[in-house]
């Protein structure tokens, strides 16, 4: 059974950093896109960036380019989320979601996450 664990979130002020991790346990990662997402109240959910995984890409969302990094631990089978120079717009119930790299569909590099796994999600609350 795929099982995503998302911690790390939290109260940070605006400016601050968090790491995001996910834990994936039931598959490898090997054949594995990941994706980190995001949505705040009254929102629909956007995608924040993701890794894929036989284009050697990496995507970001032009809200959040220049202040995260994602990457892949296979080895301790943990996907991270770095943040940095959080804004209050940030504040967001985070959510990992891994889905097979076999599956494909628009809008990319989002769609396909659709049909994945995801996890229960973490809160990060950015203060002005």
């Amino acid at each position: 059974e795929v099982q995503l664990v998302e911690s790390g979130g939290g109260l940070v002020q605006a400016g601050g950093s968090l790491r995001l991790s996910c834990a994936t346990s039931g598959f490898t990662l090997d054949y594995y896109n990941f994706g980190w997402f995001r949505q705040a109240p009254g929102k629909e959910r956007e995608g924040v960036a993701c890794i894929i995984r036989r284009a050697s890409t990496i995507y970001y969302a032009d809200s959040v380019k220049g202040r995260v990094t994602i990457s892949r631990d296979n080895a301790k089978n943990t996907v991270y989320l770095q943040m940095s120079s959080l804004k209050p717009e940030d504040s967001a119930v985070y959510y990992c979601s891994a889905v097979s790299e076999t599956v494909v569909g628009p809008p990319e590099p989002w769609g396909p996450f659709s049909f994945g796994s995801w996890g229960q999600g973490t809160q990060v609350t950015v203060s002005s």
